[in-house]
């Protein structure tokens, strides 16, 4: 990745926070690296370098700032935008797949070699997997020593560290303090109760309308699973290794997240999943000047900046919803999504090798009142009476299930998102509608525009925009590359 030094140096002596994530600044005169809105006193010339990735200052020698924490700054919106290798493996990254399958399944993963891997990543990111991998271990470290009372050794593990000299020797590397310094600086910091329970903040760039996102969640909220109360958005998780409890309260300049994890081993993937859900490393300036660019968008994006785009925790969640959701109102999908809940029955292997008892509710064990969605297996044991829906309608839903289980469709965070349309228009009852529905929430794609979507037509006529289908595709292409918020904006319109 290029990066201009007479630019970033512009947005480093103005502190402009909407550049915090989209590269570091590294200060040889000190050795540190901080994000661009740092605080201290702008450093000289001479003494600056930019990096395009937290991992790339550390590799110069460089450790993080204790004043600005650029480890906490928002993530590059590139992630979000990008559909090529480098930004998928961004995001199976910070989802902790080389935590947990090593560099080799990411590569794997990709379909490349971790050689050619390792390279594109180096000269885009100005480090490899495993050293963005390593960066975030110390994040999570980091956050664990300061919001828990766990011993060192626990939280080297929870980390994603191979050994307890390991986590020591990154830690000093990166913050140049010990891991017991970084507790002891905490001060009187306090520490959320309960075991498992971790309190942190998720930087964003404002602005940020929180408003549209909670009425969004709140309106098809199922219950069980997930909530909006009294301002906090609350739901239950499914991870890699457990259940989680999630409570998401948009604040000035971050939202406030409170996370009870069965296993510590899933927080990097807990905070990526719900960073994904809130849309939060999106960049609402760029996003706002394009569409307000266009006369009939302009009063809607001066009255409601920082609108984003409500994503997912779980892509299998949201395509059942879709499905579920074709061609009815959602207030008659949640009804059936919650008939469905109620009926699951759970046939997944549990940690100790044996079939949990038949008819026994999913994630029952889960931590906190709110469980997960149910996961393609347990879906397959469903039994027929518990769908409540036509066979059509059920059987796409079995379909959708059994080739996520044998992998003939894959929903990851990394997924080729043109490769995974594909191979579900493939299906039997998912039709471009739903795909391009999980193209724009679940995959990220920032420039979906669906234009069959009634209630996007009739938005669109609201504001005297084109509404037939045909018509409305060939105006919006004023919006590339983010008709997606463009989509959400006329949604509210309607």
């Amino acid at each position: 990745m290029e990066l201009d030094f007479e630019r970033c140096y512009r947005a480093v002596d103005s502190r402009d926070q909407r550049f915090d994530g989209w590269f570091y600044t590294g200060v040889t005169s000190t050795g540190i690296y901080c994000r661009p809105s740092c605080p201290a006193i702008t450093p000289k010339r001479q003494n600056v370098r930019f990096f395009p990735s937290a991992a790339a200052a550390q590799g110069a020698g460089l450790r993080a700032c204790r004043r600005c924490r650029p480890d906490a700054a928002p993530g590059s919106p590139l992630w979000d935008v990008r559909a090529d290798v480098v930004g998928r493996a961004m995001r199976l990254i910070a989802d902790g797949v080389v935590d947990r399958d090593g560099v080799p399944g990411l590569a794997s993963r990709l379909g490349y070699t971790e050689r050619h891997l390792h390279r594109m990543l180096n000269a885009e990111m100005g480090a490899g997997p495993l050293a963005l991998a390593r960066a975030q271990r110390a994040q999570t470290a980091r956050i664990l020593i300061e919001t828990t009372d766990l011993a060192m050794a626990e939280i080297a593990f929870a980390a994603g560290f191979g050994s307890v000299r390991q986590f020591n020797d990154t830690l000093r590397e990166v913050y140049a303090s010990a891991p017991s310094d970084l507790r002891t600086a905490r001060g009187r910091q306090q520490v959320p109760a309960g075991a498992g329970t971790i309190a942190l903040r998720l930087a964003y760039r404002p602005p940020l309308h929180a408003r549209a996102l909670l009425h969004f969640l709140a309106v098809r909220a199922l219950p069980g699973v997930e909530e909006v109360r009294d301002g906090t958005y609350h739901r239950g998780l499914r991870l890699p290794h457990g259940t989680a409890q999630v409570a998401l309260t948009p604040a000035d300049g971050h939202v406030a997240a409170t996370l009870r994890l069965a296993d510590l081993r899933d927080l990097a993937p807990a905070v990526a999943r719900c960073r994904r859900l809130l849309d939060l490393d999106a960049d609402p300036a760029a996003i706002d000047a394009t569409l307000a660019a266009d006369p009939a968008l302009a009063p809607a994006v001066a009255a409601e900046p920082g609108i984003r785009v409500p994503r997912s925790v779980d892509a299998f969640e949201l395509a059942v919803r879709a499905i579920i959701g074709q061609q009815v109102s959602i207030t008659s999908a949640r009804t059936t999504l919650t008939r469905l809940l109620a009926s699951r029955v759970d046939h997944e292997v549990d940690e100790a090798g044996g079939d949990r008892t038949p008819g026994q509710p999913h994630d029952q064990r889960g931590v906190g009142g709110l469980r997960g969605f149910l996961s393609p297996e347990a879906l397959l044991g469903v039994p027929d009476s518990g769908f409540g829906m036509p066979v059509g309608r059920r059987e796409a839903l079995r379909g959708l299930a059994r080739a996520v289980v044998d992998g003939s469709v894959d929903l990851a965070a990394g997924v080729d998102r043109e490769d995974a349309v594909q191979r579900l228009l493939a299906l039997p009852g998912i039709g471009p509608w739903t795909a391009d529905y999980l193209a724009l929430r679940a995959f990220g794609d920032p420039d979906i525009l669906l234009s069959s979507d009634l209630a996007v037509r009739r938005g669109a006529a609201a504001l005297g925009l084109p509404d037939t289908q045909k018509t409305l595709d060939r105006y919006a292409e004023r919006w590339r590359p983010w008709r997606s918020y463009a989509t959400i904006r006329l949604w509210r319109a309607a």
